[in-house]
């Protein structure tokens, strides 16, 4: 790790070595104003302005607070978005319809599937009836496969994964030969996320549920990447000393997985929770629809 991971803030009364606190806000809003200038440039030059579409199935009060917090973000650097509601008793053909309609529409440039679904649809399914070219969330089998192939690039990659990885390279962690380990093999952080960190010359270990004693895989690990959805799940005594755990947020209230009052006293750097990986996640969404919006419109 870089000399900057060892930089403690030595100011409590015990002494004891604290973390530094990987502020994803101040990342955000940095990636935002970027993302903000080129989407005047683009309208200013042709006229053109990148569009999110947005399928929100259902009453969760989590997704329809998460949907909230990305139409807001599209408003603040001037993405035009569009949500299509429907209800939670929709038919997968009714959803279908709707990921169709934003495919045909040349206005929206990114569209999203707001998960999870009702348990009662075919969440595959529906995903793949998302276009590749439209794909900013990057679940697309297409993109998701040339993400884990050598050599090939995918058109958009998962948006929380692309937020750990800008979040340790700003803070100046050299990847390569480094040891990650990865809690959880979901395909929107788990799985994504250790493809990523494989391209970035990480030794990567994959833990789950089936996995012996995980604790071990962990407390070897120079990065620590938590995806497992439960709070507190990781103690501070899985963890390496001198460790950083860009960890995502878990549940709608943002409980982190890792358990942060432990890990600060014993890791290099961690993610708040919330302020942490979120902020950087949203502004990817951003960015994925940026980048397809300039790639329809061969904009530079």
């Amino acid at each position: 790790m870089t000399d900057n991971f060892h930089n403690y803030d030595t100011s409590t009364a015990s002494n004891e070595k604290i973390g530094v606190v990987l502020d994803g806000k101040l990342i955000a809003n940095d990636l935002k104003s970027r993302i903000a200038g080129e989407v005047n440039e683009m309208k200013k030059a042709i006229g053109k302005t990148p569009g999110l579409g947005i399928v929100l199935v259902g009453e969760r009060r989590d997704s329809h607070t998460f949907i909230r917090t990305k139409v807001k973000a599209c408003n603040e650097v001037g993405i035009v978005s569009v949500v299509a509601e429907l209800p939670n008793n929709s038919k997968e053909g009714d959803i279908c319809d709707a990921v169709s309609r934003f495919n045909d529409n040349p206005s929206v440039h990114g569209i999203i599937v707001q998960l999870p679904l009702p348990k009662h649809l075919d969440e595959e399914k529906i995903m793949n009836v998302v276009s590749v070219e439209k794909d900013v969330d990057g679940f697309h089998p297409l993109n998701m496969g040339n993400l884990a192939i050598a050599g090939r690039e995918p058109l958009f990659i998962p948006c929380a994964p692309k937020a750990c990885l800008e979040l340790l390279l700003r803070y100046g962690m050299d990847l390569r030969g480094k040891k990650a380990a990865v809690v959880g093999r979901s395909k929107i952080v788990g799985l994504p996320t250790s493809l990523l960190l494989q391209r970035h010359q990480a030794t990567v270990s994959l833990v789950h549920a089936f996995t012996g004693n995980p604790e071990k895989v962990t407390c070897q690990a120079d990065i620590v990447v938590s995806d497992v959805g439960t709070p507190n799940t990781i103690r501070g005594h899985w963890l390496k000393p001198g460790a950083v755990d860009p960890k995502r947020s878990s549940g709608y209230r943002l409980v982190g997985d890792v358990c942060y009052d432990e890990a600060i006293k014993k890791v290099a750097a961690i993610t708040p929770v919330p302020g942490g990986v979120g902020p950087v996640t949203i502004a990817m969404l951003l960015s994925n629809t940026l980048d397809s919006a300039k790639r329809c419109y061969d904009f530079t």
